[in-house]
C-alpha cells in the first residue's frame, strides 16, 4: 500500500511540475506577443546573414511614406536556378515588408496567355519599360524546350516606374554562380530603385568639356542611365556656359551677364575695372562649380590651362567628387583604319602633377593583354566580296573585375581600349583601391608605342607578357592636399582668384582614377538618313556582347555620390554550397539508402529508449 501511496504521490508530483511549466511556457509566450507590439526585431540565423537586410536598407523602408509597388515577372515553367532566383526574391521582399507595410509584390508569368500576339505585345511593353529577355532551355517529358523569359522587376512609386534587372550576366561564369551572384546583389537592386523613386532633389553630376573630352553622342547612353538618378550637365569652365549664364543671373548680377560695365565710375582706371570682371568671373564661376557633386572628365585631349586646374582642385577641397577617365597616350581605330601602321604619342595634358598630389600617377605606356577583345580584320575575299574574321586585339584587354569593392562586385568583364598602366603614390591619409587590373599574362610597352594592324596575323610569344595584374583603375579616398598648397601662383592668376579662400587640404572625400577614357564612350552607328545612334555603353556592335562598362561607372558614382551607404549592400556574400558531382554519382546508392532508412531508424531507437525509460520510471 505504502509503494502505491509512493507511486500516486510521485505521478501527482509531475503532473504539478508539468502544469506549472505549461503555465510558465504560456506566460512567456504572452510576454514576448506584448514586447514585440512595441519592439521589432527579427533573429537571421543563416551562416552568412542571408536574410539580414544593411542599416541604410532599413531606415529607407521605415521611411516610406506611401505604397511601393513591385511587379516580378519571374514566374512560369523555368529551369531550378531560376526557380531559386525567384523564391529568393521572394523572401528579400517579404524581408523588405517586415520593415514597411507600404511594400507590395505580385509575381506575374509575362507567357500566360495562349494568344501569341498577345504575348509579343507583352514582350515588347516590358523590353520598352528596360527589362531585358533571356532565353532558357529546360528539360521535359519528350525532349527539351525553350522559352523566353523577362528576369526582372517593374518597381513603380506614387506614378514613376524603374526597371530592376534581376538576373546579373557574367562572361565565363557558370551558371550556378550566375545565379548566385544574382541572389545577392537583389537587396540592393530593389533598395536603390527605391531611393531613386523616393529622391525628391536628384544630386548633380556634370561632364566636362573645353578639353576635348567625349560629346555628348559618345556619352549619351550613360547619360541617359544617370539621368534617372541624377541631373546631368555638360559644362565648361568658360563664360560663353549656358548652366554658367543661367546661374549668374540667378544670383542676380546681371550687369556681369551682359557685360554692361556702364554703370561703373568713369574715374575708374580701365585695367581695374577689367581686373574686378575677371575677378567677379573666377569667383562666380568659382561657386557655380561647386553646386554640383561630381565632375566627369572622360578622355580629355587638349591641354588644361592652370584656372581650370585650380577650379577641379578646390572643388575637390570643397568636397566635390571627381572621376578621371584619362588616356595618357593618344591612339584611335579611326587613324590605324586610314593607316594600318601608326605611332600612339603621349599627350601633354598638365594634369601629372595634380594627380601626383592627389595619389596617382598615370604612366605613358600602353597595356597588352593575352585576354583581349575581338575586332573584325578583312583576311580574304570570295567574288569580290571582303571576308573579314574576328581576331584577338592585345590593345584591348578585356578586364575581369577580381576585387571585392562593392564597385566592382560581382559585375561583368569590362571591355578597355588603348589602357595604360597606373602606379599608387605613398601619399597620407589617402587609401588606394585597385579596383580593375590587366590580367597575369599582359605587358606594358612605353610611349611612343607603334601600333601595326598586322599583328593581328601573328601569333603573340607569350613569355613577352611577363606583367601581371597591371592596375588599371585606382579608387582614392581620405584627405586630399591642394595642388597649391606650399605655391607660388602667377601674379596674373592671383589676380583673378583673389576673392577666393584657397583650402590647402579637402574634407573626408573621394575620387576615381581610371586609366582609359573608353571605358565610359559608347559606340555609336549611322542610320540610312545619317542619324548618329548611340548604342548602350558596353556593347560591342561587332561580336553583339555585352560588357560591364555601364554597371561600373553607374556603382562608382553612386558609390562616390551616394552618403546613405546603401552600396554596402552590394558586398554580402552567399556561399555557394554545391555538391561534387563526381562523389554523387560514386556514392549514389549509399547517400539514398541513408536518407531513407537512416531517419526511420534513428526514431525507432529513440522510441525505444523512451519506451524502456518509462517502463522503468513508472513500474511498480
Amino acid at each position: 500500500m505504502k509503494e502505491n501511496r509512493s507511486v500516486i504521490e510521485k505521478k501527482h508530483q509531475v503532473k504539478k511540475i508539468n502544469i506549472f511549466f505549461l503555465l510558465i511556457s504560456l506566460l512567456i509566450i504572452i510576454f514576448v506577443n506584448i514586447i514585440s507590439t512595441y519592439k521589432f526585431f527579427r533573429l537571421d540565423l543563416t551562416a552568412e546573414k542571408r536574410y539580414s537586410l544593411s542599416k541604410a536598407t532599413k531606415e529607407m523602408l521605415r521611411n516610406l511614406d506611401d505604397v511601393v509597388f513591385f511587379r516580378v515577372y519571374l514566374e512560369g515553367k523555368f529551369p531550378a536556378g531560376f526557380k531559386k532566383l525567384r523564391n529568393e526574391t521572394r523572401e528579400i521582399l517579404n524581408e523588405f515588408r517586415a520593415y514597411s507595410s507600404n511594400i507590395q509584390y505580385e509575381f506575374i508569368n509575362p507567357t500566360r496567355s495562349e494568344d501569341q500576339q498577345e504575348t509579343k505585345n507583352i514582350y515588347r511593353l516590358l523590353m520598352e519599360k528596360g527589362l531585358e529577355p533571356t532565353q532558357v532551355y529546360y528539360n521535359e517529358e519528350g525532349g527539351s524546350n525553350t522559352q523566353v523569359i523577362f528576369p526582372g522587376a517593374i518597381v513603380s512609386y506614387k506614378g514613376r516606374e524603374v526597371p530592376v534587372q534581376l538576373l546579373n550576366q557574367q562572361l565565363g561564369v557558370n551558371p550556378e554562380m550566375v545565379i548566385n551572384n544574382s541572389i545577392q546583389a537583389l537587396e540592393y537592386g530593389f533598395a536603390h530603385a527605391i531611393k531613386k523613386l523616393i529622391t525628391p532633389l536628384k544630386p548633380k553630376i556634370a561632364f566636362l568639356e573645353g578639353h576635348g573630352e567625349l560629346d555628348m553622342y559618345e556619352t549619351a547612353d550613360i547619360s541617359m542611365e544617370l539621368s534617372d538618378y541624377y541631373a546631368v550637365r555638360r559644362i565648361k569652365l568658360a563664360y560663353d556656359d549656358p548652366d554658367f549664364q543661367s546661374y549668374v543671373i540667378e544670383t542676380g548680377d546681371s550687369a556681369f551677364v551682359s557685360k554692361d560695365t556702364t554703370g561703373i565710375d568713369p574715374n575708374i582706371d580701365t585695367n581695374e575695372v577689367n581686373d574686378v570682371l575677371i575677378s567677379n568671373f573666377v569667383k562666380l564661376q568659382f561657386d557655380w562649380l561647386n553646386t554640383f557633386d561630381a565632375l566627369i572628365i572622360a578622355k580629355p585631349k587638349f591641354e588644361f590651362n592652370e584656372k581650370d586646374k585650380f577650379m577641379i582642385d578646390q572643388f575637390v577641397m570643397n568636397g566635390g567628387k571627381v572621376l578621371w577617365f584619362i588616356d595618357p597616350v593618344y591612339i584611335t581605330m579611326d587613324s590605324l583604319i586610314s593607316n594600318p601602321a601608326t605611332l600612339a604619342f603621349s599627350l601633354k595634358l598638365n594634369l601629372e602633377d595634380q594627380l601626383f598630389k592627389y595619389g596617382v600617377r598615370i604612366n605613358n605606356n600602353l597595356i597588352q593583354d593575352l585576354k583581349s577583345a575581338t575586332i573584325p580584320i578583312e583576311t580574304g575575299r570570295i567574288a569580290n566580296q571582303p571576308q573579314y574574321s574576328y581576331l584577338p586585339w592585345l590593345f584591348f584587354p578585356i578586364i575581369m573585375p577580381e576585387a571585392s569593392h562593392p564597385v566592382v562586385k560581382n559585375i561583368n568583364a569590362l571591355r578597355c581600349e588603348f589602357v595604360s598602366s597606373i602606379d599608387t603614390i605613398a601619399i597620407p591619409n589617402v587609401k588606394k583601391t585597385v579596383l580593375l587590373s590587366s590580367s597575369a599574362y599582359s605587358r606594358a610597352l612605353n610611349s611612343p608605342v607603334p601600333v601595326d594592324l598586322s599583328l593581328l596575323r601573328n601569333i603573340p610569344d607569350q613569355r613577352l607578357f611577363n606583367r601581371s595584374y597591371e592596375p588599371i583603375a585606382v579608387l582614392l579616398e581620405g584627405a586630399f592636399e591642394s595642388l597649391y598648397k606650399n605655391r607660388l601662383l602667377p601674379p596674373a592668376f592671383l589676380a583673378m582668384a583673389k576673392d577666393i579662400v584657397i583650402k590647402e587640404t579637402s574634407v573626408p572625400n573621394k575620387m576615381l582614377v581610371v586609366s582609359d577614357g573608353d571605358i565610359i564612350r559608347n559606340q555609336i552607328r549611322v542610320d540610312e538618313r545619317g542619324q548618329i545612334i548611340p548604342l548602350p555603353l558596353g556593347y560591342d556592335r561587332w561580336t553583339r556582347q555585352t560588357f560591364g562598362n555601364k554597371d561600373f561607372v553607374l556603382n562608382a558614382i553612386n558609390y562616390l555620390c551616394d552618403d546613405s551607404e546603401l552600396i554596402y549592400a552590394r558586398s554580402k556574400e552567399f556561399r555557394l554550397r554545391m555538391l561534387d558531382d563526381t562523389k554523387v554519382q560514386k556514392y549514389k546508392l549509399f547517400i539514398q539508402l541513408a536518407n531513407v532508412i537512416l531517419p526511420i531508424l534513428i526514431i525507432i531507437i529513440l522510441g525505444l529508449i523512451l519506451y524502456f525509460y518509462r517502463r522503468r520510471k513508472f513500474s511498480l
